[in-house]
């Protein structure tokens, strides 16, 4: 019996992480590919007053981006391929814990009767309010 419940878990447990791996390596990748180029550079020159805002390089506004429009762990696996202070790291997952994931959560909350804008809106305006507040008080 508990030899049975070892195996699933385990076997969950690494159907788990292949998810995340074919989500995450591929865009860590693809994010450390474009620092070698200047795409990179010039996207983190176009968001950087922006980003200042919330005590952000400009490059950090790439895995805001995807973490908003494909899912958190593509946010995550691009935020892991920064070099990132750990004030930078800490704003940039609260911020993306508010807002990630908005095509998806926004159609289910709108199933639920949340209206779109009130969703998106909500979720963009409390990120930004967090990366604020944490950036004057980290």
């Amino acid at each position: 019996m508990y030899k049975e419940s070892i195996f699933n878990g385990f076997k969950k447990g690494m159907g788990t992480i292949w998810k995340l791996t074919k989500i995450v390596v591929p865009v860590y990748f693809f994010v450390t590919f474009l620092g070698y180029t200047p795409i990179l550079s010039k996207i983190s020159d176009f968001f950087e007053p922006v980003m200042k805002i919330v005590g952000l390089p400009g490059e950090a506004s790439l895995p805001l981006v995807l973490g908003n429009f494909i899912n958190l762990f593509a946010g995550l696996g691009a935020m892991a391929s920064l070099s990132l202070t750990p004030k930078q790291a800490t704003i940039l997952a609260i911020m993306l814990s508010f807002s990630h994931g908005l095509f998806l959560e926004t159609a289910v909350a709108k199933k639920v009767g949340v209206s779109t804008i009130v969703a998106v809106l909500t979720r963009v305006i409390l990120a930004l309010l967090s990366g604020i507040v944490f950036n004057i008080i980290l």
